[in-house]
């Protein structure tokens, strides 16, 4: 019944939504003499933040339709290459020659599948589009999916990670990002030990919840705190009609949201305060951005309630990947098997989501790795969305990002070393490279393969 009532205050306050854009536009009309005066401006300014804050925020697109390579403006296609019923794997196709593209590693993102649309990472995508050919997994909202369609647990979301990997071949670095580094390390493990031609070349973790007993946050501990059966009888409801998926059981977006806005409720309440002020005092830049982040922020979707609930009781209740104990389809999940596909772990020192040192414990748990095949950062003053989104990541994450990547990538044949700059310290490294300062070089690729280096600035 919970959905059923948030459906039906939903469209009890439509009309009066309605009724908000109505006033707002006669207001702000040029022919109204009361646009130019303060109270026509608070009035404006008050009728759009009650219509944004009542409104249903849909999937966001992720408007990238060109990027910039070197003095170059390419234009960007989005192609589909890899389709489900629960995700889609999105191609970000530059519109130049194949051989130019063939040149450049490709990046396979894996978006968290915890409440955000993939469009969360447009940034990412849009830092990472000059250097690689980018691919993306778009998951879909578990409310549009049928219920012929079939159930969708965690073994299923690690069996949709080896589908996408065995279509791309292999020829593939895996970026995932949050939530996601659980099932691809749970891939990727199960692919090396049954030597699969299609492991990737390396993997990248931003923010992961590897292991959750290191540095807990607040969202680790409500979940060991309340355990599992809590969870599946205070927000696991059923989607109603008229929606495709009716009948699911799901753990709803708008529930998924309450907690987010918790989490900081007093910086969003001051958040919209700020749009107020500055759509009073016309500044339409300052507002515009606060409509751009809160476009993206407000849209969630629904996750399938036996995905939410193996997360809930694997990742953060029972640990069970760090133990040892983490089965696929009653098979053990054994990360000590990677032996081939390198590992970068990233961090932020300020992340409230996932504590740190909880990404970088994949490094003491992919034990069959070389040192010289793991790098981890830990990032000065960013916090969890800084790690894989934001001027950070564009200006001193995406580019050591890259460096890794094409130290181990086949194309890396004769690469330029370009030193890498940070403004701010970026401090933290396994296996010997300390990246605040190290730069890759690239040598010849021999008989034998690609022979990296490390070499200081």
């Amino acid at each position: 019944m919970l959905y059923h009532w948030y459906e039906m205050s939903h469209a009890a306050l439509s009309p009066a939504r309605a009724l908000a854009e109505q006033w707002r536009s006669l207001v702000e009309s040029p022919l109204n003499p009361l646009s130019h005066t303060s109270v026509g401006r608070h009035a404006s300014a008050a009728f759009e933040v009650f219509e944004r804050m009542t409104r249903r925020y849909l999937k966001p697109s992720f408007g990238l339709d060109r990027t910039r390579i070197g003095s170059r403006t390419v234009k960007v296609a989005e192609e589909v290459i890899w389709d489900r019923p629960f995700c889609r794997v999105i191609h970000f196709r530059r519109e130049m020659p194949a051989a130019q593209r063939a040149a450049d590693p490709k990046i396979l993102l894996v978006a968290p599948m915890s409440g955000h649309f993939a469009t969360l990472l447009r940034g990412t995508v849009e830092a990472l589009l000059p250097h690689h050919e980018v691919y993306i997994t778009d998951w879909r909202d578990a409310r549009s999916t049928p219920v012929s369609a079939g159930r969708f647990g965690l073994d299923d979301y690690v069996d949709y990670v080896r589908g996408m990997l065995t279509a791309l071949r292999g020829d593939v670095h895996v970026f995932a990002v949050c939530q996601s580094a659980v099932p691809v390390l749970a891939a990727v493990s199960l692919m090396e030990e049954d030597a699969d031609p299609n492991v990737p070349l390396s993997m990248i973790m931003a923010g992961g919840p590897i292991d959750t007993r290191i540095s807990p946050t607040a969202v680790n501990d409500v979940a060991v705190t309340r355990g599992t059966d809590w969870f599946a009888r205070h927000v696991i409801t059923t989607v109603p009609w008229p929606y495709p998926g009716v009948g699911r059981d799901v753990y709803p977006g708008f529930l998924q949201l309450s907690g987010f806005m918790s989490m900081n409720l007093d910086r969003h309440a001051t958040a919209h305060k700020e749009l107020f002020r500055h759509l009073v005092s016309g500044d339409g830049d300052s507002a515009e951005k606060h409509r751009a982040f809160y476009d993206e922020y407000l849209a969630v979707m629904d996750l399938t309630a036996e995905f939410y609930l193996d997360t809930i009781d694997t990742v953060f209740v029972r640990h069970a990947l760090p133990k040892g104990e983490m089965t696929h389809r009653g098979r053990r999940v054994d990360p000590s098997k990677i032996r081939r596909t390198a590992l970068m772990t990233i961090e932020g020192e300020k992340d409230d989501i996932t504590g740190l040192g909880q990404c970088r414990a994949a490094h003491d748990l992919c034990t069959g790795l070389p040192p010289e095949r793991k790098l981890h950062m830990e990032c000065a003053g960013v916090g969890h969305y800084g790690v894989f989104n934001g001027s950070r990541f564009r200006t001193e994450i995406a580019p050591r990002v890259t460096q890794f990547v094409r130290l181990f990538d086949p194309r890396a044949e004769l690469i330029l070393t370009r030193p890498i700059t940070s403004r701010r310290p970026v401090s933290g490294g396994v296996g010997g490279y300390d990246p605040s300062s190290v730069a890759f070089t690239f040598e010849p690729a021999n008989d034998t393969g690609l022979t990296p280096s490390a070499a200081g600035v």
